[in-house]
């Protein structure tokens, strides 16, 4: 009888052992139902931004160089129809943005990830995604990098053309040498080259310091001279030819679309959750930007009509000392914020080749790799320097893959058989906004080579 009782006694501690290991693992799974994942509350504590300093930031990064190129898109659309078709763009863009964001905040909580990029979303979604799919999750990812390389790219030909033109028209002026455009921009490389050779981002603080505080002098010099003694509004086209609204968007684009820096900007912020949402911060942001950015293209194409330039400050008289200080002051912004836009295609291009370079030769392989590019860039310029193509391209081939396509197909692939099917308004909704996306690249891309044959009289 006693062998038996402590036989038993083994067997009765390993049931009460496996029960409350069961007993344990209820509880735990139930705090986790209870205690979901947040993912800010794993971000880094050094490097959070309130939500009033990420509305900042965002503002900051959005109204940039494209905010002078209004007046020309409402050049291409008119009066009338380029303010409807800024608030419709921005409010398209708006969402696309939203829903970008919306979607990789989601994904942060089932992956278990406090933060993810813009690529990063895209190609988690489709690793996670309808087992269809998943195997282009790596095509995915290369599609939006290198989208968001070649818009930035796009971006840097777009300032070497107004550096170039701004003190061209300065040169003549004053009596200075008559070059050509194309070769102001090859003088650019003296500037730009040792620019371009920085490497660390903190480097470019003091540099984006002062172009900020330089930009908000150069655009309120800009605004006198649209709003100084406007001529009659009939004197004014309301509309134009529907030709032209393809280089309306692909313009709109160009300057609206701040979507690169989004998701840099959520991934700092202390409370993430206060990013979207009614007011939220990219509402705000984005009422803000439409507000201007018509307000900017719509004062500039008042006054100066049919002959504003792909920049506003290239507009203003040639006469006045002010004027000329405005496109002073704008090339110089554009200069140092060249080295900060190029860090991007940069970035790109070095995550791809550093692994296949010796340790000991990264150092000069990067810095080729800086003096490559900017030649290239400058050499692009030189030989098309024309700002308005610039931007058409940029907007229509960049902006609308990155900021329009694959959002809406992230969000209906992260959402395809959880909560939205073939017969969902969330899938047509999508699909509508696709369409318009890859309408705007081919008719964008299209009238864009139409005019640059044009402009070299090959049609």
């Amino acid at each position: 009888m006693e062998k038996t009782t402590k036989a038993a006694k083994p067997q009765i501690s390993t049931v009460m052992d496996a029960y409350s290991s069961k007993i344990e693992l209820a509880y735990h799974g139930s705090r986790e139902d209870l205690d979901p994942y947040v993912p800010a509350d794993h971000r880094p504590h050094n490097s959070k931004t309130s939500s009033f300093g990420a509305l900042a930031n965002l503002l900051k990064a959005s109204l940039g160089s494209g905010v002078l190129a209004m007046p020309v898109a409402f050049k291409n659309a008119g009066m009338l129809v380029g303010a409807i078709g800024t608030i419709l763009v921005g409010l398209i863009c708006g969402h696309a943005i939203h829903i970008l964001v919306k979607t990789s905040q989601q994904l942060c909580v089932e992956t278990k990830k406090p933060c993810l990029g813009y690529a990063d979303t895209c190609e988690l979604v489709f690793q996670n995604g309808p087992r269809p799919v998943r195997k282009y999750a790596t095509l995915i990812r290369e599609i939006a990098d290198w989208a968001l390389a070649t818009t930035h790219f796009g971006a840097c030909c777009v300032y070497v053309v107004i550096i170039a033109e701004s003190f061209k028209q300065i040169s003549d002026a004053y009596g200075g040498p008559s070059w050509s455009v194309s070769l102001f921009c090859a003088v650019c490389l003296v500037v730009l080259v040792p620019l371009s050779q920085i490497t660390k981002l903190k480097y470019l603080v003091p540099f984006s310091a002062f172009a900020n505080f330089v930009w908000l002098g150069s655009i309120c010099i800009c605004l006198y001279y649209c709003l100084k003694d406007p001529p009659a509004i009939k004197d004014r086209n309301l509309a134009t030819s529907i030709t032209a609204i393809p280089s309306f968007i692909s313009i709109c684009l160009f300057a609206m679309e701040g979507i690169g820096v989004v998701m840099p900007v959520e991934n700092e912020m202390i409370k993430p959750q206060q990013f979207l949402g009614c007011p939220g911060v990219l509402n705000i942001a984005i009422t803000t930007i439409v507000i201007f950015y018509g307000f900017v293209g719509f004062s500039g194409y008042w006054q100066f009509g049919n002959d504003v330039s792909g920049s506003l400050t290239l507009s203003l008289p040639q006469d006045e000392i002010l004027a000329q200080t405005a496109k002073i002051l704008v090339a110089c912004v554009m200069i140092l914020s060249f080295t900060l836009i190029y860090y991007i295609p940069v970035d790109v291009v070095w995550r791809r080749l550093q692994d296949r370079i010796p340790a000991n030769r990264q150092i000069w392989a990067l810095s080729g790799i800086r003096l490559l590019g900017t030649l290239i860039i400058v050499s692009i310029a030189s030989a098309v320097p024309y700002i308005e193509l610039f931007m058409e391209l940029v907007g229509a081939i960049c902006l609308s893959v990155m900021g329009l396509l694959l959002p809406v197909v992230t969000e209906t692939v992260f959402r395809w058989g959880k909560d939205v099917g073939p017969t969902s308004w969330v899938v047509w909704k999508n699909f509508i906004l696709a369409i318009f996306a890859l309408i705007a690249l081919v008719s964008g891309v299209t009238y864009a080579f139409k005019s640059l044959l044009e402009k070299f009289s090959i049609l």
